[in-house]
């Protein structure tokens, strides 16, 4: 039998919170007729829940649990990379200025005006002997710009060598570009979010939806664009992690244990971001469910009262 996962099966409280909503209404519109009021679990079993959840998808996966702990450890361990000392600092400086970056500018730029010039002189389905030579043009700037931009990774992959890959340069680099596609995993989910509550908001007022299940709708899809966000930026930055695990030249062991424990450390990372965020929306909503239940009970044994203590004329 296939186990819910622990922090899906937390959401089963919107569907009490639901039904105490549900009684609120009806039993305004009736307030004679007697109603058992959805009783939400406490705190301790919510907590206990939580906790035998985890237990038992820790132990039914046991690649996932051991990649999070690795990942964990990792991040402890390596902190912010090895220091470079003296001697290296001064060979890694002494490479890194050796790296002409003015030729790369005027290769780019080069480039650039023979692009536009091919492109100004190109027909829709021709190329005339004009547009033939400024394509020959380009071609050869293209190649120029290449042959300088592979020569000045080659010097920064032995300025890297320099340094190595456990060091605070390249602990530093790989960090820089996790933060790039995090921040870009947040900011898809924040335009795709605000998008969705235009539109879900308009299907709401069609629909003459209460605010309470627009507002958990929302939810709900807000949590999906941030796991569908983040999930993806994880992948992506796995995908361009081995090419700078490449370029610093390190021996193929050292480079696999480092590629190995930075991507178990972002998995670490990305699902924990997630677990707090799915944990924090459904302390919300049950915060807010015990809100309602509260009310609910108070409602229905003031009518109780009334009910069995009528008014005498």
């Amino acid at each position: 039998r296939q186990k819910i996962k622990p922090l899906y099966r937390l959401f089963i409280i919107i569907i009490h919170s639901h039904t105490i909503i549900r009684f609120t209404k009806m039993s305004n519109q009736n307030p004679y007729q007697q109603r058992q009021v959805a009783e939400l679990p406490s705190i301790g079993t919510v907590g206990a829940m939580v906790a035998r959840g985890i237990g038992q998808f820790a132990k039914r996966n046991k690649v996932v649990s051991g990649s999070y702990i690795i990942g964990i450890l990792f991040i402890l361990l390596i902190g912010s990379g090895t220091k470079l000392s003296t001697e290296q600092l001064r060979r890694y400086n002494h490479i890194m200025s050796t790296v002409d970056i003015q030729a790369e500018y005027q290769a780019s730029d080069r480039y650039a005006e023979a692009m536009y010039a091919y492109r100004a002189t190109k027909g829709w389905f021709s190329c005339d002997n004009i547009c033939q030579a400024n394509k020959r043009r380009m071609e050869r700037a293209e190649a120029d710009l290449n042959a300088v931009r592979r020569e000045g990774y080659a010097r920064m992959s032995d300025a890297k060598s320099v340094a190595g890959l456990f060091s605070e340069v390249g602990v530093d680099e790989v960090k820089e570009s996790f933060w790039h596609y995090f921040a870009a995993g947040k900011r898809f989910a924040k335009r795709q979010s605000m998008w969705d509550a235009m539109f879900m908001g308009m299907r709401s007022m069609s629909r003459d939806e209460s605010w309470i299940e627009y507002a958990i709708k929302m939810l709900l899809q807000v949590l999906i664009n941030f796991s569908m966000g983040l999930i993806g930026a994880f992948f992506v930055f796995v995908f361009g992690l081995w090419s700078i695990v490449k370029s610093y030249q390190a021996n193929p062991l050292s480079a696999a244990i480092f590629f190995i424990g930075a991507t178990c450390a972002a998995f670490a990372f990305v699902s924990s971001y997630l677990f707090a965020i799915f944990g924090t929306a459904a302390g919300g909503i049950y915060g807010f469910a015990k809100i309602v239940e509260t009310n609910a009970r108070i409602e229905q044994g003031r009518r109780q009262n009334v009910q069995n203590h009528p008014h005498r004329y």
